[in-house]
Formats: structure tokens, C-alpha cells, sequence
């Protein structure tokens, strides 16, 4: 399976700004910029044959069930052969991707890298907000573990949530520094950017002081421990990102996930 580059330019399940839909072009060329070159930090060219598909990205006209399109657009490059490497878009698109990979892999092993629990039943009468998809995942039984890092916001219902679905939740109170993230199943990462703390990446909508260092995200993947199949980075939002400083770290992260595509055995 080779790491396959997915747009899915969507943030219509967005509870604040609009914008997030414009993160997949402006990551891709961000990784194109001469700002930086084209190798991970161990040493992979992502540009060299063999190492990286791109299938372009989504379409999603008014009508259609956003969730759907999703959902059979990972499909298909799982079906081709592919290593599902998704650049959002809003975080609501977690859930019918990870519906897509479960369908091919069986209850996934989650990682999610995010200030926010992102666990409510609803919000703001929506089941499929940005603010819902790790609900929906969990009731839906697409996940056998849900490890979540960088917790900053959470409030009564979301703890609720938590002991409901047995979720290990890593706040960044109790943050000592990077640890090993060891799994014995299939790996679904995903990454919202407003993990960090906002001064390293202030090109998104939910800016939450306290966050981790790019570095702390870097050095985690890095220490990934299993079968990673599928991955997404959520939440750029390059109207926010005038510099683009956010948008290089965001590239940064896709090459380093690509790197542990390779390394955890899909590439």
C-alpha cells in the first residue's frame, strides 16, 4: 500500500469560522514550497517514485450527503491499493473515513491529536458536527481503542463521553513530554492542527492556549508503534494563516506521516 494524498475540502460541519475547506491546496503547496525540501526527517524523499500517490481531491456539490462522499471516496483508495492520507477539511470528516477504513480493516486503534475532545452527542443540534465525529465513531463501534492527546477543553458532558466509551484521554495538564504510542491492531492517526499551542499555528479556527510543541507531535509520530493505515490532518484554516507559517507545519507533519507509513509497513 503506498501513502495516498486525499483532499477533502469540506468544513460545512464547522460550529465557528468557514475556511477549513481550503486547507488541502494550500497544504499541498506548502509541501511544494522551496521553504523546505522534500525529505523526512529519516531520511525518505517523498517525491521519489514509488514513495507517494496523490487522488486529488473531493468534490462535494450542494446536494449530495457530505458523509457519503467521504465515506466511498477513502474507499476507493483503499480498493487502488492505497494508504489513505487525508488533508481536511473540518474534523467532522473523521468518522466516515474511519467508517471506510473499519469496513476494510475491523475496529480500528485510534490516535487522536486534538485540543479538543471533539466527543459530544450533539452540538448545536448537529449529531455530525466537527464538534460529534468521535461520538459517532464509538456508538458505532468502529474503534476497539480511542487514545486521545493534547485535551484542553473538555467540560461535564465530554468527561461523561469519556467513561462512557472507555476513551484514554491524555490532558495536556498532566503533559510530561512525549511518550510511545503502541498499538496491536490497525492504526487510524488523526491530527487536528489546534493541538498545538496557537503561537506555532495560528491558521486555524479553534486557537487554545496551552498546547503542544511541533516538536512533541513530530517526536510522537515518530515513536508510532503499529499498522498504520490511515491518517488524516483536520482544521487548517489558511484564512487565518497569512504567513503561511501554519501551513508549513502542516506539511511538515504530512512527511513525517508518510515516513511512518513506511516505517509501521504499509509503504
Amino acid at each position: 500500500m503506498i501513502p495516498t494524498l486525499l483532499g477533502v475540502p469540506f468544513d460545512g460541519a464547522s460550529s465557528f469560522q468557514r475556511g477549513a475547506a481550503l486547507g488541502p491546496g494550500a497544504i499541498r503547496k506548502a509541501l511544494r514550497s522551496d521553504s523546505s525540501n522534500s525529505w523526512t526527517e529519516d531520511g525518505v524523499d517523498i517525491t521519489a517514485p514509488g514513495v507517494l500517490a496523490d487522488a486529488g481531491d473531493l468534490a462535494f456539490p450542494a446536494a449530495a450527503d457530505w458523509t457519503t462522499i467521504v465515506d466511498e471516496g477513502v474507499g476507493r483508495v483503499l480498493e487502488g491499493g492505497g494508504a489513505p492520507l487525508i488533508l481536511g477539511g473540518d474534523h467532522a470528516i473523521t468518522f466516515p473515513a474511519a467508517r471506510a477504513a473499519a469496513r476494510r480493516f475491523g475496529p480500528l486503534q485510534i490516535v487522536h491529536f486534538d485540543a479538543h475532545g471533539d466527543l459530544y452527542d450533539s452540538y448545536d443540534g448537529d449529531r455530525l458536527s466537527h464538534a460529534c465525529p468521535f461520538a459517532r465513531i464509538m456508538e458505532s463501534g468502529l474503534a476497539a481503542r480511542l487514545v486521545q492527546i493534547g485535551i484542553r477543553t473538555l467540560n461535564a458532558h465530554q468527561r461523561d463521553q469519556i467513561r462512557r466509551f472507555g476513551v484514554e484521554t491524555h490532558e495536556m495538564r498532566n503533559w510530561t513530554g512525549p511518550f510511545p504510542l503502541r498499538f496491536d491492531g490497525p492504526v487510524y492517526l488523526t491530527l487536528d492542527l489546534d493541538v498545538l499551542e496557537p503561537a506555532f499555528a495560528p491558521g486555524i479556527s479553534h486557537p487554545e492556549p496551552g498546547g503542544l510543541t511541533v516538536r512533541d507531535v513530530v517526536t510522537m509520530i515518530q515513536r508510532l508503534e503499529g499498522h498504520l493505515v490511515a491518517a488524516d490532518l483536520v482544521e487548517y484554516n489558511p484564512l487565518n494563516d497569512p504567513s503561511p507559517r501554519t501551513g508549513l507545519v502542516a506539511a511538515k507533519f504530512v512527511k513525517e506521516l508518510i515516513a511512518a507509513f513506511r516505517r509501521t509497513g504499509v509503504g
